[in-house]
Parts: structure tokens; C-alpha cells; sequence
């Protein structure tokens, strides 16, 4: 299997499946606050993509996933399912929405601060960031993954924080999961080369204790071995013709939604 590459009439689509997504991040924003459930948000995000944007939550019954978005909380990694224990004040939260609209995915996730922010938490949280927006600014045709994973890698770990290896980015399209796998850690001049109309995902877990996790008994909660806390950004890509193109592009994000690099 290799990495597919999108027509224009996909790369629209991407585009607008990316927008809703970001979209509803946006949205959910101030609903983050102490005393609500993951599942009321759960179903805020589920009525608003349904009913306002006409669209499917991709993670509802994906391979048998209970719940439209994933609410990752404190040292859980990532593929928490939305429950009924109130978010408390200084919990960190990642929230990861998947809409699909016209047969398109958009997918992405950010870091929410419950409250007052724990300091570790927030600082965690914009280094994770960091990396992700140091990655993005590398992607363009020729460059390889290797060492998009390479810079994370170095990156996060310059913090003395460590890499989670077994999830990873991906391509993506009219599959939720397409190829190339995208790792957030490797070695520079390996991996796949990126090509004008490659779509994918870039979505580092970084932990503040070490990188090991575990798998809970529901089959899909992952979290920290050690019980640090844990932080994800995601953001979906286009791979453009000299550089790249943010297509889950939020008002609060720090960096351009397009990039391009001169010769």
C-alpha cells in the first residue's frame, strides 16, 4: 500500500471536512470547565456535528468505539471514552474530533486546561505543541519522515519528556486511517518521502514520565504506564506544491495555515 495521492476535487473536499473539524473544537471551547462530563461534551460535539454541520463523527462505532470524540484526560494518552465523572479544575484534557462530510475525513485534536491549568499539565501541553508546529513547518514534497519523526523526537525529549512509539500519525482521505504511517520519533534520511497531494496526519503523544503505556480492560484507553500526565495536538496536512497546508486550522493556532518554502 502506498500513500494515495489527492485529486483537486479531494483535496476540496479535505478541505472542507478539515474546517468542519476545527470547527467544532472551536465550538466546544467554553463548554471545558469544571463539573461538566466528558460525556456531556461527547454529546454537544455529536449534536452539533450531526444537526449543524450534516455530518458523521467518524469515531462513532469505528470498529466498535463507543462514543463520537475522544476525551484523553490527565495521563491517559489518547482513545478515552467519553464517561460520566465531571471534569475537575487543573485537569488537562485532549479532545479528538474525526468529521467525515461528503466521504472526506478531517481529524485533529488539541489540549484543553479545566479551570486554573496545573502548571506541569500547561507546560506539557505547549511543548507538545511546539513539536507539532515544528514538524508541520518541515513538510513539503521531498521531505522525508524520518526526519519529521527525528525533529519531535529531539525536540520533546530536549525537555527531558519522552516519545509514545506504539501510535502514530497516518494518511488520510476517504480511509480514516490511510498510508504512510507517520511516526513522531526516527532517524533522520529514512522513511517515505512526501509528495505534492499527500494528505496525513501528524499527532504527537508526549509524556511528562517515561513513554511506556498500557491498554485499559475497555480495549481502547491508553495511558501512561507511570501515571504522568500525557499531551496531544493534532493537526490534518496537505502536502502542497512547495510546502503545506494546514487544513484543520484553528483562530487560536499560532502558525500560518499555509507554508511554503522558496527554493
Amino acid at each position: 500500500m502506498s500513500a494515495v495521492i489527492k485529486t483537486p476535487e479531494e483535496i476540496e473536499k479535505m478541505r472542507i471536512a478539515g474546517r468542519l473539524a476545527a470547527e467544532v473544537l472551536e465550538m466546544i471551547e467554553p463548554h471545558v470547565k469544571p463539573g461538566v462530563t466528558t460525556d456531556e461534551l461527547n454529546t454537544i460535539c455529536h449534536d452539533y456535528i450531526v444537526n449543524k454541520q450534516q455530518g458523521i463523527p467518524a469515531p462513532l462505532n469505528y470498529h466498535g468505539f463507543p462514543k463520537s470524540i475522544c476525551t484523553s484526560v490527565n495521563h491517559v494518552i489518547c482513545h478515552g471514552i467519553p464517561n460520566d465523572k465531571a471534569l475537575k479544575d487543573g485537569d488537562s484534557v485532549n479532545i479528538d474530533i474525526t468529521v467525515i462530510k461528503d466521504g472526506y475525513h478531517g481529524d485533529t485534536s488539541k489540549m484543553f486546561h479545566v479551570g486554573t491549568p496545573n502548571i506541569q499539565g500547561k507546560r506539557l501541553a505547549e511543548i507538545t505543541q511546539e513539536s507539532l508546529y515544528l514538524a508541520i513547518k518541515m513538510v513539503k514534497p521531498g521531505a522525508r519522515l524520518g526526519d519529521i519523526g527525528a525533529a519531535i523526537q529531539k525536540y520533546a525529549e530536549g525537555f527531558n519528556y519522552s516519545i509514545v512509539r506504539e501510535y502514530c500519525g497516518h494518511g488520510i482521505g476517504a480511509e480514516f486511517h490511510e498510508e504512510p504511517q507517520v511516526m513522531h520519533y526516527g532517524k533522520p534520511d529514512t522513511g517515505e518521502t512526501l509528495k505534492a497531494g499527500m494528505c496525513l496526519t501528524i499527532e504527537p503523544m508526549v509524556n511528562a514520565g517515561k513513554r511506556q503505556c498500557k491498554v485499559l480492560k475497555d480495549n481502547w484507553t491508553v495511558v501512561t504506564k507511570d501515571r504522568s500526565l500525557s499531551a496531544q495536538w493534532e493537526h490534518t496536512l496537505l502536502v502542497t506544491d512547495n510546502g503545506v497546508e494546514i487544513l484543520t486550522h484553528r483562530n487560536d493556532d499560532t502558525i500560518d495555515r499555509v507554508i511554503e518554502h522558496t527554493a
